[in-house]
This record gives C-alpha cells, structure tokens and sequence, in this order.
C-alpha cells in the first residue's frame, strides 16, 4: 500500500498560488572549495528520509489532496556539472521548475569550476517556506560537517507535526480559542501595480539581484534608531517611494504592499515540528507618498505599528480557510477562496540575515549566500532581501521579457538612491 501524508492547510493554499507564481524557493551557495561528493549524496538521502513530503508527489483528487510518498533515486535529486560559464549554469538551474506532482520537490546541483564550487537548490513552497528553509540548510550544513569529520550518521533534522494549527501553541487556551474564531479576512484590495509589461507567452523566468554598498546595514541601523523605525521598515519606505517614482503614481494616492510575517512567533517552540509553512501576511498601507521619504517612513512605522500592537497579528481568516478545504471538495474550496482571496500586487518578503558559520561546509563558509521566494507571474511582484556578511541583497523573481528586466534594474537604482537618501541625509 503506498504511504500517504497530509496535505496541510499551508500546502493547499501553496498549490492554490498556481495561478500567481511557480512556488520556488530558491538557494545559492558559493564556495571556496569543493565538498566532498560521496558525503554530499549520503547527507540528501538522509535529509529526504527525514522529511518524506521532499520525495512526494501531490494528488489531486478535485474531491481531496494529499501528498503520496514516492520511491526515488539520487539522480533524481542531485547533479553535478563543470560549466565554464558558473552564474551562467546557476542561474539555468535557479529558474527551473518542479510541478507539484513530480516525485520530487526539491532538486539540489553542484557546479564546480577551478578548486571553486556553487551549491544551488530550489524547493516547492508547498512543503516548507523560507523560514524552514535556512533550519533545513542549516541542519544540511552541519550534518555534512560531522559526517566527514567524525563519521556521525547524518540524521539529525526536525521532524513532527506540519499542522497550521501549531501557530496557536504559545497562547492560553482562551486566548487559542479566540484565535480560532478569527473567521475575518481583513486584509483589502489595491489596483496599483508594479508597472511590468502585459502578460505573455513568450516570458520566461529570470532571477534579478542588486547587492547594496557594505556599509549600508550599520547605516540603515543608525538612522532607524534615530526615526524609531527597524531595518525591515525603512527597506520598506524605500519600496513603497520607489514604486511611486517607477511608476509615476500621483504622490497623493494610497498605496499597500503586504510584508511577510513568519508566524512562528506565536509559537511556544518549534524544536519538534516537522518542515513546513508558517508565513502570512501583513498589509502595510500609506496614505500618501509623503513630502519626502522621511515622511514615507513615518507612514510606514504606523502602519506597521497597527499591526504589532496586535497579539493575533497574521492569524486573521485561517479559521474560514481550515473551514474551506475541511468542508467541502477541494475544487469547490478552491472556487469559493479565490472569490475572496486578495493576491498581494505587491509584496515583500525579509528572509532576513543568512549567517555563515551556520552554512559552513566542513569548515568553509560561503564566499556568498542567496535566498528568493518565488518566480512571481505578472502583474504580481515579491521583493526578497536577504543579508550575507553584512551585505544587503533585493532580489525579485519575475516571468517577463527583457523590458521588465530593465524596468527590475531601474527598480532597483531607484531603491539604492533612496536607501541612500535616508542614511546620508538628515530629517527636515
């Protein structure tokens, strides 16, 4: 009899977002040195043994879901190549795309070239978002180390329950209980887009990166201690004056972009959850532009604030999807949830700080290290900002043609100039 597993709330509402992206989350590892291969296999076969969704294929039954576990090889996961041209060869690989009923939902690829190496993955958001995504590397990292060095069976991943209903652990039952009633959906539509190309056949995937000057993290934590604001807020003021400039929006209208929210906070531990989704949204809104960015952020604080000072923030409508896809077929779940369902025009996901020595390979940490959501299908956008080194990387992910990539770049000159406004300049 074939294994079944679960197919969890997060995992449906993933497989929903067919519509707006391809649901990869992508990883990008450079090294000094190249790992040792043999290990290499031994420690993703341990990893995928552990988490038995990676080597899975999802069902869909238009009357339920659910994932079937699937027999594989290690060819199937992982590859190994010598290109001549390396970002070439990762950015080919970054781009791919995994269905959800491939037998596999995550494939790795090492490119080596001159003594130097490149370890990329991409994964289906399905089965676990970003935040689970840096432990599993982490745990990836670590097991290869102690396997090679000491000869330890490269076992040790979190395993247990991929539940939604985890987010409630950290409350008292009467504040869960209240959680759990949390039928409204408040978050609110917005028409104003970044201003991409039409929709076409002809696109294709491409992965866009611009990495800010080194010193620009000490000043962006300088400024916000002076404006009361953290480094995620003013990333996000530059965004939204962005995007007005990009776009030639009027500096009077009222614009929203959704932040990511890892909802782990509300959780009273996670050392024994299985890799999984725990992220939803929150929708910062402004009611202008601001006379200038400075104004900017202080709309974007108080938006944000709104949000904080709520102790359910993030759990608002997952009762009303739990109740969706519990209750009725999963074509008609599907139906209905799109009808209510908002898809952020524009979103922005902080994956946050990538730390080195947590991503060491037998004592090499990486020269560089990259994280991005996923390829986003227009009119929708996800900004990603990871931070490596004290380096600053915005990446977006798009499907769209040479002009988008332009308009991307001219994204991103704008963003710099403004992020450097903040931090060089004083407030008015």
């Amino acid at each position: 009899m074939k294994r079944k597993l679960t197919a969890e709330l997060w995992d449906k509402m993933h497989y929903l977002f067919r519509d707006f992206n391809d649901r990869m989350v992508h990883v990008d590892l450079e090294y000094d040195f190249v790992p040792d291969i043999e290990a290499l296999k031994t420690v993703i076969i341990c990893a995928f043994e552990k988490a038995p969704v990676l080597h899975s294929r999802f069902v869909d039954t238009r009357l339920s879901t659910y994932w079937e576990v699937m027999p594989y090889k290690i060819e199937d996961v992982f590859t190994v190549s010598y290109p001549e041209d390396m970002d070439a060869a990762a950015d080919e690989f970054l781009t791919r795309y995994i269905a959800p009923d491939d037998h596999i939902q995550m494939k790795i690829a090492l490119f080596i070239k001159d003594g130097k190496s490149r370890l990329c993955m991409i994964e289906n958001h399905m089965c676990m978002d970003g935040g689970d995504l840096k432990y599993f590397l982490q745990s990836f990292c670590e097991n290869y180390t102690k396997y090679v060095k000491q000869g330890i069976s490269p076992v040790a991943y979190r395993t247990g329950s991929r539940s939604y209903t985890d987010v409630y652990s950290g409350f008292t039952q009467a504040e869960a209980d209240v959680a759990q009633r949390l039928f409204k959906n408040i978050n609110a539509r917005d028409d104003h887009r970044f201003p991409l190309t039409d929709d076409n056949i002809r696109d294709a995937s491409f992965i866009a990166r611009k990495s800010l000057s080194e010193d620009t993290l000490q000043k962006l934590k300088a400024k916000g201690k002076e404006l009361g604001a953290t480094i995620n807020e003013l990333i996000l003021a530059s965004y939204f004056y962005s995007v007005y400039e990009l776009a030639g929006y009027p500096v009077t209208d009222k614009i929203m972009i959704s932040n990511a929210i890892d909802l782990r906070r509300h959780m009273n531990s996670v050392e024994d959850k299985g890799f999984t989704n725990h992220t939803s949204w929150m929708q910062c809104a402004i009611p202008e532009r601001g006379r200038d960015i400075f104004e900017t952020v202080k709309y974007v604080v108080r938006s944000s604030n709104r949000f904080k000072k709520d102790k359910f923030m993030g759990l608002y409508g997952l009762p009303l999807l739990n109740f969706g896809y519990s209750f009725l077929p999963h074509a008609v779940s599907e139906s209905i949830i799109k009808i209510g369902y908002s898809n952020p025009l524009m979103a922005m996901s902080n994956i946050g700080v990538l730390k080195g020595e947590l991503f060491s390979l037998d004592g090499n940490e990486p020269t560089n290290a990259f994280m991005s959501g996923a390829v986003k299908y227009k009119p929708f956008v996800l900004l990603t900002v990871t931070t490596y080194k004290n380096v600053i990387t915005l990446s977006m992910c798009v499907r769209g043609n040479d002009e988008d990539k332009k308009t991307v770049e001219r994204f991103f000159g704008l963003m710099e100039k403004n992020i450097n406004t903040l931090t060089e300049k004083d407030v008015k």
